[in-house]
């Protein structure tokens, strides 16, 4: 599937066709962090509540998928293979062998478990904890050092989402979904420090859910509520809005050659409140034709 896109905001190179394929790989449950390994070409994502982690070339060919015993909140590079936040803490995961193996186990609150993750630009790996249903009882972001120590950096979240980094690495991005507010904070790789609001993305049609930074240090967003992937400068600006052909895109990342395809995972039953019967619901898109492009993702040491 492809068609051009013609909906944009404020659009830098009206000129050139924005395409939006859908990967052919079948749906899955609970689509999250798409993660393009610059090292393999090769692209990873998981299903939540599958629970799997997936991967596939930059076109959706030569799939691999391996089946967890837990879920699998998020993943990131790591030096041997992939880091991983599964339920009951970090651990690393052996894509030749399918085994993971515990690297930290903090204690997590009841009622909430692992959601979004990243790995910074200094090596560490970032992960936040969300509620699981309808409760009262919120997450924390965690940071898992290189030397395997836990450092809480925020708490109070009731869905820990948009973790990424701006170019230089200075600046968290961060968001709690059911506020609806992406918010900044100064990074050193060890505390967070200056709090910002930085958009309220509910003005766009959405919390926010998933994002990643390019190489201009635009945040891209995915707006699950909207349908729709927006595009923040670093100082709050809606650059543009791209809609999407599945219900509730759920993250994106850059990737493929040159990482000029900004790939965007969705969501076909959260095992909550989301629940599409959309005939493309849990698919990857593929988005090529962007005046932008990504950055290498960091790699967990």
């Amino acid at each position: 599937m492809s068609r051009t896109n013609n909906i944009w905001s404020r659009r830098s190179d009206p000129g050139m066709p924005v395409t939006i394929d859908l990967l052919p790989e079948a749906g899955v449950r609970l689509g999250e962090s798409p993660l393009w390994d610059h090292r393999s070409d090769r692209l990873w994502s998981v299903d939540v509540v599958g629970p799997r982690i997936l991967s596939c070339d930059a076109n959706g060919a030569a799939p691999r998928e391996w089946t967890l015993d837990q879920p699998v909140g998020s993943i990131g590079l790591a030096g041997d293979g992939l880091v991983a936040a599964l339920a009951d803490g970090f651990h690393r995961f052996d894509p030749d062998t399918g085994a993971t193996t515990a690297i930290a186990r903090p204690d997590i609150a009841a009622g909430t478990r692992f959601n979004d993750g990243k790995a910074d630009r200094g090596g560490n790996f970032l992960a936040g904890s969300m509620r699981v249903g309808d409760g009262t009882v919120t997450g924390v972001l965690w940071r898992l050092g290189t030397d395997g120590a836990l450092v809480e950096l925020e708490r109070d979240l009731a869905i820990t989402n948009a973790i990424c980094f701006s170019p230089d690495g200075d600046t968290l991005y961060l968001a709690d979904s059911l506020d609806g507010i992406l918010r900044s904070y100064r990074y050193d790789g060890s505390v967070l420090a200056e709090r910002k609001t930085l958009a309220d993305c509910r003005e766009a049609g959405s919390g926010p859910d998933g994002a990643t930074v390019d190489a201009a240090g635009n945040i891209w967003v995915a707006l699950v509520m909207a349908q729709a992937i927006a595009c923040y400068a670093p100082d709050g600006r809606l650059l543009q809005a791209i809609p999407v052909p599945v219900p509730y895109p759920s993250c994106p990342a850059f990737g493929g050659p040159g990482l000029s395809t900004l790939y965007v995972t969705s969501i076909a039953d959260s095992g909550h409140r989301l629940v599409s019967d959309h005939p493309d619901r849990g698919r990857i898109v593929a988005i090529r034709g962007l005046d932008a492009v990504g950055l290498p993702e960091g790699v967990y040491r």
